[in-house]
């Protein structure tokens, strides 16, 4: 049964998104429509910047008032950039919802931008991609994008040194004028809450300011790689490719395809990688998918003599699925995926997570046609996009 659920747009372009539940808690975020899709080569990691700096505080709250607020009223504060969302949310008990809309609010419209922080903030994500770079399987699964994808997209979302090290305050300040405006903000809200009264707030707190966010071209391209790196044991191989973009019909079979590929231990590469052959303990698959790009993946972790024999594995493996699969193993892959469907929605934090990637596609609701959709997938739409016309592949392997 669909949840109760309400969506409107107001005069002002600000979009307010709501699922209704009975437990006493809800999960509130803002979120902008901009993320690394929207960034040029020399400003990657704005966005994620922008993201810190907003925990740092407003003339109203300094960050430790911004997270005690927050957390003395036994909620949790968090935030996260992506490439096409940049949101702003806590989970707390639905009797603090307006301090969770104050505070968030407050946020959004009137962050200081202090020179000091936004120093020392610039140091924290030094540190972060250092972190990034330093942890193998992090690493290659942020660096394939390179491989899938032209400049300015491909490159991490934090940033580069150099990039990070040539955004000052007075283009930080340019960004968030330019682009968090109401027309492309969302509230979306998951929990114990009225819709009118989210829909008041909205109206009562935010003008009628007009951005624009930037845009920019992604080209597609593939690219095989294997870097070599002292002081790891063991080689970390990631195989992508293109897939179809999330407004269209046949990105519900690319979601079956790469689940029957590697999603879980049930999957057929974890079955012949690691079941049978006992080449790693790793094998994964993970897809990114919106109305701008999309790629699906497999991760494997191996040792370095093993890494031509897997990447043939998961070739032969994609052969076979567009040769042999039976609608049988294709109506179990369709239940995995429906339950797992189901299973995600349960919690409210990672429901109001599905909404906001939704809304930012196209419209919210669509996320309630997810079973029906991935039911109607055919078997000769799943067997024609495993026959892969071309692939990218990065390993990084032990240095001898």
């Amino acid at each position: 049964m669909k949840p109760t659920f309400y969506r409107k747009v107001l005069k002002n372009g600000m979009t307010i998104v709501f699922e209704k539940r009975d437990l006493p808690i809800v999960s509130v975020a803002f979120a902008v429509r901009n993320g690394g899709v929207n960034e040029s080569e020399n400003e990657k990691g704005i966005s994620h910047f922008i993201e810190h700096m907003l925990y740092k505080g407003t003339p109203n709250r300094n960050a430790q008032k911004i997270a005690q607020e927050i957390e003395r009223n036994g909620g949790e504060l968090n935030g996260f950039t992506d490439e096409i969302i940049t949101a702003y949310w806590c989970k707390m008990p639905s009797k603090h919802l307006q301090i969770a809309l104050d505070v968030l609010s407050d946020m959004v419209k009137n962050p200081l931008f202090d020179i000091k922080e936004l120093e020392k903030e610039r140091k924290v994500i030094f540190e972060e991609i250092k972190m990034r770079k330093d942890q193998p399987r992090m690493y290659v699964l942020d660096e394939i994008k390179n491989y899938l994808y032209d400049k300015p997209f491909g490159p991490s979302l934090i940033g580069t040194y150099d990039t990070m090290s040539g955004i000052n305050r007075e283009k930080m300040v340019e960004r968030f004028k330019q682009v968090y405006t109401p027309n492309n903000l969302v509230l979306c809200v998951v929990g114990n809450a009225e819709f009118g009264k989210l829909v008041k707030f909205a109206e009562k707190n935010f003008g009628k300011e007009k951005g624009k966010v930037p845009n920019f071209e992604i080209k597609q391209k593939n690219h095989m790689k294997v870097e070599k790196r002292k002081g790891i044991d063991q080689a970390n191989l990631v195989f992508a490719y293109h897939s179809p973009l999330s407004k269209e019909k046949l990105n519900y079979a690319a979601e079956v395809l790469i689940t029957l590929i590697a999603g879980g231990m049930s999957s057929r590469l974890f079955s012949e990688i690691r079941e049978k052959r006992n080449l790693a303990y790793a094998v994964k698959s993970a897809s990114e998918s919106n109305k701008y790009f999309a790629y699906s993946l497999v991760y494997v972790g191996t040792m370095k003599e093993n890494v031509k024999k897997v990447k043939q594995l998961i070739l032969e493996e994609f052969e076979k699925v567009s040769k042999d699969l039976s609608q049988k193993e294709l109506e179990e892959v369709k239940e995995q995926l429906i339950g797992n469907y189901h299973i995600g929605m349960e919690d409210s934090q990672a429901q109001m997570v599905n909404l906001l990637v939704e809304e930012m596609n196209g419209n919210a609701e669509e996320f309630y046609k997810f079973e029906k959709n991935v039911r109607s997938v055919k078997l000769e739409e799943v067997k024609k996009l495993a026959k892969l016309k071309d692939y990218s592949f990065l390993a990084l392997v032990p240095e001898d």
